[in-house]
């Protein structure tokens, strides 16, 4: 008899779904329901349990595109998200498991954006192993410039004169609720001018998820006398400050508004383990973002990376005989 089962995610779970986020090793606030679905209508919902008899062990938070499951595609990052006590030999059993039932399901490929190891609550390397065993390709790996907070915080010289340069200039730094003046004045119009996209939320959405995350999600304003010059949405979880969104106005480099915020934020947040900056990469990994890279490594940032797998679920026959 096999020792675990494999439930897809239904309505039912929810309360049960959220409440092993709150204690496993490996899970932040973006894998809360509340989180996943407020744009569940862009996707084919295909999150996954394992459950230990009755007990719930392990969630999958996934999304299904044809023959392909993604650790959803909705979300900065992913993985399978496993109790604190889990043993090596029950992780790779379950998830033997789990690459079985997307087979036959008519599930060819499982696709994994790796979780970066600084938001881990605790080593919880299983998955690199069970990556090896299975013979997972690595298609990308973004570059994801982080600071070690358990160090000191020294920014370089170029941003010291940077800051000194807004001190003179007085740029105050407000946290405030409404999204609306940064989203529409700021950030919309940056993005298009500089990348000619969009964000990945609507104005709408930030505020909807800021209001059910009250404690995660924090907006920081920077003003010259009256007038908006930069700002930051920051996502917060336990051992990080992640830089979410940021953008400064036309005049960023004049007042150095955005310099001043992001200190700000880092000293503020000292006492996480890490403020992140997210990734500075670009093509699927491909392409290094210099002058981006540089900005954030001016303020002590250095590198981690994320790296994305693609399994065939096929190939879960590999891990039958590793166990002696």
């Amino acid at each position: 008899m096999k020792q675990f089962e494999v439930k897809r995610y239904q309505q039912q779970h929810f309360v049960l779904w959220n409440a092993f986020i709150s204690v496993a090793k490996n899970a932040t606030f973006l894998f809360h329901r509340n989180f996943m679905e407020y744009h569940s209508q862009r996707f084919q919902e295909y999150s996954l349990l394992v459950f230990d008899q009755d007990k719930l062990v392990a969630v999958l938070p996934a999304n299904r595109v044809c023959d392909t499951v993604y650790s959803h595609q909705g979300l900065s990052y992913g993985s399978l998200i496993v109790k604190k006590d889990i043993r090596i030999k029950e992780y790779v059993l379950l998830f033997k498991e789990i690459m079985q039932f997307l087979q036959i399901d008519g599930v060819a490929y499982f696709e994994l954006k790796f979780l970066p190891k600084i938001y881990n609550q605790t080593i919880a390397d299983e998955i690199d192993y069970v990556s090896f065993l299975m013979q997972s390709s690595l298609f990308r790996a973004d570059v994801y410039l982080t600071i070690d907070m358990q160090t000191h915080y020294q920014p370089n010289r170029n941003r010291k004169r940077a800051l000194k340069i807004a001190d003179e200039l007085g740029i105050d730094i407000k946290e405030e609720k409404n999204f609306d003046g940064f989203w529409n004045q700021i950030l919309i119009p940056n993005l298009q001018e500089r990348f000619g996209v969009t964000p990945v939320h609507s104005c709408a959405e930030i505020e909807k998820l800021a209001t059910l995350f009250p404690e995660n999600i924090i907006l920081f304003n920077a003003y010259q006398n009256t007038s908006l010059k930069a700002g930051v949405v920051m996502f917060l979880t336990d051992n990080v400050a992640h830089f979410q969104y940021s953008s400064g106005g036309n005049d960023r480099n004049d007042t150095a508004a955005l310099d001043v915020l992001f200190d700000f934020i880092i000293q503020k947040y000292a006492d996480k383990k890490y403020v992140s900056f997210g990734s500075s990469s670009e093509d699927n990994g491909l392409k290094l973002n210099e002058g981006l890279a540089y900005w954030k490594e001016s303020f002590g940032a250095k590198t981690t990376i994320q790296s994305f797998h693609r399994f065939k679920t096929a190939n879960h026959y590999l891990l039958d005989t590793i166990l002696l």
